[in-house]
């Protein structure tokens, strides 16, 4: 290096070295700075990170005893679930039973049972349940039958004796006792007069049994009456009730319960009658008047010795008997049946010439005071005109039109009725169809208190002494005294 320089070279270069000096300085101070701040942070980082580590490792260590408790209770209600499953499914199955509900007033027994009383009742019990036992195939062995028959025995009794099929009215309540002491579990119910009193009953029970899951069949007695199919139809909604239906079929079912899809079972083989009850006998049979006044005007001989003539021996002579003994005087005075019952069969006679006729006493002719049954009385006559009544009998099934709903407001059962209601009829069509509802007996008979009721409580068809509807279905008592009733006509107590 040259010695010579100037001075200020030096002065200068020491000042450049100086800024450098002074710039490496600035550059450690703000690294120092720099890194205090780094630190600091990362100490305030890693302490957050710390006391967050920390309190996750206390929830980790809450969680995984909370895991544990859960899983302990899991595995205790998974027990307890399965052991209410076996206790439900224990309870489900534990005295399993088929109900029978009988209508017995449409669905009849043999009367080769009912005739037998008390022991063909016990006979009807023992075949029934062992028919419905046999239905239950290989779970019969666990299965109770519980039946129940629900009827009005009176006017059964009295049905069945005008039908002939009892000779005594007191057969049926025999039978009903023994039907009900053959099993312990099975009841013949007495429910009375009323027509809707066995019907309510069966209805109320069937909604009951339903509910029970023990109850595994619900089998009823109605293929007789339509008047079920609304009731049906309602329980038909849910399937399952469906299926733990059977109709119990004696008289073919009629075919709104059929429309149900309901199954049916037939036991008229052995069990029931196919047919329903008619009316076989002939009341009220009175003689001419002329008969009872000559009748009654005779003495106790003459009627013995006019009661036995011979038969035409030849040509047109009439070849009388030997009288018979007169009867004594003191014996009572004769009557019509008497002679009847005392006189001999009526012989084939030809007179030459024609009696002549007897003249009645106009005593005999006296007309007996109008009739009026107590206490209600006569109904009011209803004036219908022929085309109006006519047209309300052409409908048919669902088409005809509901009485209640006419007649009566607003129909209860509204849209679950299986009648018509949107129909709007004249004046003439609603007396029409009061005229056939009046048809029909009210089941209060002359007790009711209804006001404004529309069913009948008098035979509205007695004209000139004799009922004129083929299928009355008033009992005799709702008819003035003497009236004829129509034979064979059927019979609906």
């Amino acid at each position: 290096m040259a010695m010579g320089g100037n001075i200020m070279e030096f002065v200068q270069r020491f000042q450049t070295l100086q800024m450098h000096r002074d710039s490496y300085d600035e550059l450690i101070k703000d690294l120092l700075v720099y890194s205090e701040r780094i630190e600091t942070g990362l100490r305030s980082e890693n302490h957050s990170l710390a006391t967050q580590l920390h309190d996750a490792n206390l929830d980790l260590s809450d969680a995984t005893k909370s895991r544990r408790d859960l899983q302990e209770q899991l595995h205790q209600l998974e027990a307890q679930t399965n052991s209410l499953s076996q206790e439900n499914i224990h309870l489900k199955n534990n005295n399993p039973y088929v109900v029978v509900l009988i209508d017995g007033d449409g669905l009849l027994f043999k009367e080769n049972f009912i005739r037998q009383g008390i022991e063909g009742g016990k006979q009807a019990a023992y075949a029934l349940r062992t028919a419905i036992l046999k239905e239950c195939g290989q779970h019969a062995s666990g299965v109770e039958v519980i039946a129940q028959v629900f009827a009005n025995l009176e006017g059964l009794a009295r049905a069945m004796r005008r039908d002939g099929s009892l000779d005594s009215e007191s057969s049926l309540k025999d039978f009903s006792l023994g039907f009900t002491q053959g099993k312990a579990t099975f009841d013949f119910v007495d429910v009375g007069h009323g027509k809707e009193r066995a019907d309510n009953k069966i209805k109320e029970t069937t909604k009951w049994n339903l509910r029970n899951y023990n109850c595994k069949q619900v089998i009823l007695g109605i293929s007789h009456d339509a008047g079920y199919a609304p009731f049906l139809d309602e329980l038909c909604q849910d399937e399952s009730d469906r299926m733990r239906i059977t109709i119990l079929e004696g008289f073919p079912t009629v075919r709104e319960l059929v429309a149900t899809r309901i199954n049916i079972l037939n036991l008229t083989g052995t069990l029931f009658r196919s047919e329903k009850l008619v009316d076989k006998i002939v009341r009220n049979i009175t003689p001419p008047a002329a008969s009872v006044g000559v009748i009654g005007s005779m003495s106790a001989s003459s009627v013995a010795s006019t009661t036995s003539i011979a038969s035409v021996t030849s040509g047109n002579t009439v070849t009388p008997a030997t009288s018979t003994t007169s009867t004594p005087a003191t014996s009572t005075a004769p009557t019509y049946a008497r002679a009847i019952k005392n006189a001999s069969p009526p012989p084939q006679i030809t007179l030459p010439i024609q009696p002549r006729p007897v003249n009645v006493p106009r005593a005999s002719q006296v007309k007996p005071a109008p009739w009026n049954p107590t206490p209600r009385g006569l109904d009011p006559p209803i004036n219908v005109s022929q085309p109006a009544l006519d047209s309300i009998k052409k409908r048919k099934d669902s088409n005809k039109l509901c009485n209640n709903h006419y007649l009566r407001g607003p129909c209860a059962k509204g849209d679950s009725c299986c009648f018509e209601h949107k129909y709007k009829p004249t004046k003439e069509e609603i007396a029409a169809i009061a005229f056939l509802t009046r048809l029909n007996p009210c089941a209060n008979e002359q007790n009711c208190e209804v006001e404004d009721c529309i069913y009948g409580h008098h035979c509205p068809s007695v004209r000139d002494g004799a009922c004129t509807h083929p299928y009355c279905k008033f009992p005799p008592e709702l008819h003035p005294p003497g009236t004829k009733l129509r034979v064979n006509k059927a019979h609906d107590y």
